[in-house]
């Protein structure tokens, strides 16, 4: 014990440097750590529960199973069927720390009563450790966290098990905190991203390797056919387009209607920050849309916003008279500053954007999670809690030793997690919230629900076949719950 003791005071003296230092140091170490993941080749096949390549022919054959049926009931049904399973892959292929005695035996409220930290040591319960660095940060007890941020660096991995590679996230989410450098860390890791076309490649693997998006944009183009069955000239405007991937179902599907397909035209607002994964402005993805319509002898035409989404105002939506409007927040509002963090309160400003449009259906897809207002340590733990479930599900579909698990997870969900964790005010955009509250937000924006298709829900089902069993598909109070084990995960529902 001795020994120990020694040791921990030798870092109370090393943890007297200055705060600059330690910034410095904090960020040369989580740049080192992001600089051993590597770059691999880009990925080229999708992936099921057990691994294999996902036949695009069996998606094909399944999604148009039925187009020869013209009778009009069946047909509305097969239709929207369609508009939930149809296929992507035209779309696709266009892309080209210290410690004192003290410390030691001081008592905790993240355990049981009587527990000691040393006895939490003893065990070796990682996820425990944790949850005790967090509430020390929390409390600015920077001694007993950086001890046990010295204890939990040799535990984690990020080609370990998932609760190890998650923590490897987590962990420096709490450096970067404790050293007040969250926003320069997340800057940095911001910094250090990988080719356009490489962050694309991780993107898509992650897209089919796990069912979150796919659930997310197969709701609600069902929501939105359904509203639109018949229309015959339809605005579609998508407050986040970002690659456009969600609109290929659709549009393949109204090619197939009796009679010819309607006129279709599609406003993306452009998010900035997905510029650089898709290669281009805007206008990038409102090309590949054009060239895929013209293809399937659809009448089309698409208008690229190119303002961030707290900056639109109706002027750059361009409404019509005679069309049929959908209003898609798809993965978007979650990004928004509500009134916590801007007077102006864009979140709930664009849903009285919306309303004010009178759309037919808007549709939301947003995770399941409860981090917007809530204070750090809470934060903390359903962090940790929602993001366990996402690294189990990935666990399952892309093997440990597979070349690109690491790029995924790094590049897709590490950034989001630092955010959380290390960053508060308006340097924090990873706001979740749960679908309770969404509710309260379009209620008071003067939406009312719109129900969605009983054929929505039995479709999606069909899509979890493909993946592992583990995920669950539930219906509450009309909306949709894409859930791992007894997680829910994403929710998706429509209002009018």
């Amino acid at each position: 014990m001795e020994g120990i003791l020694q040791r921990h005071r030798n870092r109370i003296k090393e943890s007297k440097s200055s705060s600059a230092k330690r910034i410095q140091m904090n960020q040369n170490s989580f740049s080192f750590r992001m600089s051993e993941f590597g770059n691999h080749s880009s990925p080229t096949a999708s992936f099921s529960s057990n691994s294999s390549s996902i036949s695009q022919q069996d998606s094909q054959s399944f999604a148009y199973a039925f187009t020869d049926d013209h009778d009009d009931l069946e047909y509305r049904l097969r239709e929207l069927e369609m508009v939930m399973l149809g296929t992507d892959q035209y779309f696709m292929e266009s892309f080209d720390v210290s410690c004192s005695s003290d410390v030691i035996n001081r008592t905790t409220s993240y355990a049981a009563e009587g527990t000691t930290i040393t006895d939490v040591l003893s065990r070796g319960d990682f996820k425990e450790l944790l949850i005790a660095c967090a509430k020390s940060v929390a409390e600015n007890d920077a001694i007993t966290a950086n001890w046990l941020i010295s204890e939990l660096r040799v535990m984690v991995s990020v080609s370990g098990e998932p609760a190890q590679r998650l923590g490897a996230y987590m962990l420096e989410g709490l450096v970067a905190r404790l050293s007040s450098s969250g926003s320069s860390i997340y800057n940095a890791v911001k910094c250090k991203e990988p080719s356009g076309d490489e962050l694309f490649c991780y993107t898509r693997l992650l897209y089919e390797a796990c069912p979150y998006f796919k659930f997310g944009y197969l709701s609600a183009n069902g929501a939105i056919a359904e509203a639109m069955k018949n229309e015959n000239k339809i605005h579609i405007i998508d407050f986040q387009i970002a690659q456009g991937c969600q609109w290929v179902t659709l549009i393949q599907a109204l090619a197939c209607r009796p009679g010819g397909p309607p006129s279709l035209r599609i406003t993306g607002v452009d998010d900035f920050t997905n510029a650089y994964a898709r290669g281009g402005k805007v206008n990038v993805v409102g090309q590949r849309l054009t060239n895929l319509a013209q293809s399937c002898n659809i009448p089309f035409e698409f208008h690229g916003v190119s303002v961030s989404g707290s900056e639109v105002e109706s002027k750059h939506l361009g409404v019509r008279p005679g069309e049929s409007l959908a209003v898609n927040f798809a993965f978007m509002l979650h990004h928004m500053p509500d009134e916590s963090v801007n007077p102006q309160n864009h979140r709930d400003r664009l849903l009285r954007l919306a309303k004010s449009l009178s759309p037919k259906v808007v549709t939301l897809v947003e995770q399941e999670s409860n981090v917007n207002t809530a204070p750090f340590f809470h934060r903390f733990q359903e962090t940790l809690n929602y993001y366990t479930a996402i690294f189990e599900s990935i666990d399952v579909t892309l093997p440990r030793n597979h070349q690109q698990r690491i790029n995924v997870e790094q590049h897709c969900l590490a950034r989001e997690i630092v955010n959380i964790i290390a960053c508060e005010g308006a340097a924090r955009v990873e706001r979740h919230e749960l679908l309770g509250k969404w509710r309260s937000r379009f209620t008071m924006a003067g939406f009312t629900p719109y129900p969605m298709s009983s054929l929505v829900n039995s479709t999606i089902k069909s899509l979890l076949e493909n993946y592992s069993h583990k995920y669950r598909l539930e219906e509450r109070d009309g909306a949709l719950f894409l859930g791992w084990m007894d997680r829910d995960l994403v929710a998706s529902c429509a209002w009018k």
